[in-house]
């Protein structure tokens, strides 16, 4: 599932990743595949971007590695001109595109079908939103249960400087949509931190609490009695009050790669949540920094090279 972090600060933009990559095999198990993936990539001379969740998409009957797809994006010569919410929306539409989720989400909708008529059970109600589905069936002895699954969605983490010296900073989830995170020119976002992927830890840390809360069956009933927005605005009293607009670059890299290191030390020590247990521990292995500036662009602080023996190379 991986890790991406970002944090804006005055200074400039880091991006770090760590280098897990994951996969589900035959029998839809969620395996290790790799402690040595690259999840950030630079886009143009001025903006780079962070991948999570789905790590393979097929194209022409071959599973192929999300890191190719990019690498192919980057070749069109017009995407050295590219403005960050350009760049953002160019590769939004490139995977949703090669996602082809919404073929997946039919066939997925037909096999759970299918397999609840064969256990003889009674489908009530399908729901179906963007990237999952929830069945209502009724069991043999007459009560109302639910079932739901979902696709593995692709996130990416778009950050960077546009021509005019401006910064933006985009997330995209596929299949869902692209949102604005930072901007320099929205004095209420020009600042701060975001992050994809397995961000439970990351939340918990610097939020003040776990965002599957909601699910609780009492904080239900506060949303309802409450509202929404209330109980969301009382909730920002726990997060830790960090002054992102005085950071340096420095503090930046360390307080990123230490949230990444955090969060994969969590994951060697536990096993999900006493709620939800069985989660994956799908963040670890090295950690990669780069930095995006207005004068200097795009630049690698560390990144993973090639080694064998006392030999190393570097493909950038």
């Amino acid at each position: 599932m991986s890790l991406v972090i970002n944090s804006t600060t005055p200074e400039g933009i880091i991006l770090a990743a760590d280098s897990r990559q994951s996969y589900r095999n035959m029998k839809g198990m969620a395996r290790v595949g790799s402690d040595t993936a690259s999840k950030l990539f630079q886009i143009n001379c001025r903006i780079g971007v962070g991948t999570a969740g789905l790590a393979f998409l097929p194209e022409g009957g071959v599973v192929k590695n999300v890191s190719r797809f990019i690498e192919e994006y980057k070749r069109d010569p017009d995407v050295e001109d590219l403005e960050v919410e350009e760049a953002a929306q160019g590769l939004y539409d490139l995977f949703n595109q090669r996602y082809n989720w919404k073929a997946q989400l039919n066939e997925l909708e037909g096999k759970i079908s299918q397999d609840l008529h064969m256990k003889g059970l009674r489908i009530l109600e399908v729901q179906k939103t963007d990237n999952q589905i929830k069945f209502t069936y009724q069991n043999p002895q007459g009560m109302m249960e639910d079932v739901t699954a979902a696709l593995d969605p692709l996130e990416l983490l778009v950050a960077g400087y546009n021509r005019d010296g401006s910064h933006q900073v985009f997330s995209c989830r596929i299949p869902g949509s692209v949102q604005k995170l930072r901007d320099s020119y929205q004095l209420d976002i020009q600042y701060g931190s975001s992050w994809i992927g397995q961000g439970d830890v990351v939340t918990r840390v610097v939020l003040g609490f776990d965002g599957r809360i909601a699910n609780l069956d009492f904080m239900k009933e506060i949303f309802q009695s409450k509202g929404e927005s209330e109980v969301k605005r009382q909730l920002q009293g726990l997060e830790y009050a960090i002054q992102w607009g005085v950071m340096s670059l420095q503090d930046a890299i360390d307080f990123s790669t230490l949230m990444i290191q955090t969060t994969s030390a969590m994951q060697r020590f536990s096993d999900g949540i006493n709620a939800d247990p069985g989660d994956m521990p799908g963040v670890g292995g090295p950690i990669d920094v780069a930095v995006i500036t207005p004068d200097q662009g795009f630049v690698w602080v560390k990144k993973k090279r090639l080694r064998y023996g006392d030999s190393e190379v570097d493909l950038d």
